[in-house]
């Protein structure tokens, strides 16, 4: 790679955007057990992993250009665009796209957040807003964000491989936190969940549910 890539090799944004975002991660996460540590470590990794690529040095390009035989004409900073070979355009498509899909998830994740706080401080099962059309909004507008932001708009072999991972680990512990409420709450939260979806909602209440992603 001859080619100089944008805004690559600004360590300095690279170091400000990961400290701001884990910042965000463990203040709002909270992560008490292991299990919610262990979540928000591997969180934690994708975004070092995406911002180190993004605005410090663009391995994935580059390993895919050194040992994949990726075309050097076509090459840009975006793994897609790269890979499609439609250069600024493409990365122009991904990166609107992909801004669209992380503030929504971070208006559904911080919303979410907002509601089971009000209702922790009253000691009460919340079942209203968000959680009237899925029963962990907080963890699907993390996915949101996350999909968005490190596989649309700047995706890295690395955050591409650990997306799933994510998934299926905030899967496992919403599981784990649903056995803790059933205890506390019983008859009253099983009857919730018999009636709204987990984590995504059903077609008809989408619209819904992104009108209340408010930051």
């Amino acid at each position: 790679m001859n080619e100089p890539i944008a805004h690559s090799g600004i360590w300095i944004l690279a170091l400000i955007m990961i400290v701001v975002a884990s910042w965000y991660l463990y203040k709002y996460m909270a992560p008490s057990s292991w299990h919610e540590w262990a979540g928000a470590g591997v969180v934690q990794a994708f975004i070092i992993a995406l911002y180190a690529e993004m605005y410090g040095f663009p391995l994935t390009i580059y390993l895919l250009a050194r040992f994949g035989g990726l075309d050097r004409t076509e090459l840009s900073a975006n793994l897609w665009s790269s890979l499609l070979g439609v250069g600024e355009t493409g990365m122009m498509i991904s990166m609107v796209l992909g801004y669209i899909l992380l503030f929504l998830g971070i208006g559904l994740f911080f919303q979410g957040w907002r509601q089971v706080y009000k209702a922790r401080q009253e000691k009460k099962l919340v079942t209203d807003g968000l959680y009237a059309l899925a029963r962990h909004p907080q963890y699907t507008g993390l996915c949101i964000a996350l999909f968005g932001e490190g596989v649309v708009h700047w995706p890295t072999l690395f955050s591409v491989a650990l997306f799933p991972i994510i998934v299926f680990i905030y899967y496992r512990l919403s599981l784990r936190e649903e056995k803790k409420v059933i205890a506390e709450f019983g008859g009253e939260y099983l009857a919730y969940k018999a009636h709204v979806p987990m984590f995504i909602p059903r077609i008809e209440q989408w619209k819904s549910f992104i009108k209340q992603a408010k930051i």
